[in-house]
């Protein structure tokens, strides 16, 4: 499988989530907040083409959140491609420590960052409740 070289952006850390548009009511936003306060729940990033939006426990980690992100969700597509998957609904990346949901509904793309026993199916559910 070949693998792409990706260049890294500069990102300035905030501590107050950016504000993003939705094409679709504020349920998704609503949905982040309400998981936001989940046992375990680290924080999320929400990108769409146009902006995102940012909320994690500890910004001095954004740029290695955004990174995560990013490479799971390229990853996931990726995959799905080299092996003839169809769509992609969500893929969990879990490592030592934490763990991260990443998936896509409508034209947003989500990351929800997780203690690695926080219960994701609880998250995933919400997410697509919308």
């Amino acid at each position: 499988m070949a693998r792409k070289k990706k260049t890294v952006q500069e990102m300035v850390a905030v501590t107050e989530p950016l504000t993003i548009e939705e094409s679709h009511g504020n349920n998704l936003r609503a949905n982040l907040e309400e998981i936001k306060t989940y046992d375990g729940v680290i924080g999320y990033i929400l990108r769409n083409s146009t902006s995102a939006a940012i909320d994690l426990k500890d910004p001095t980690k954004l740029i290695d959140y955004a990174i995560l992100s990013s490479s799971s969700l390229d990853a996931s597509e990726a995959l799905s491609e080299d092996f003839n998957l169809g769509d992609v609904k969500s893929i969990i990346v879990t490592g030592k420590n934490a763990k991260v949901l990443s998936l896509t509904v409508n034209d947003n793309r989500i990351s929800v960052f997780m203690d690695k026993e926080a219960n994701c199916e609880k998250v995933l559910r919400k997410l697509h409740s919308i």
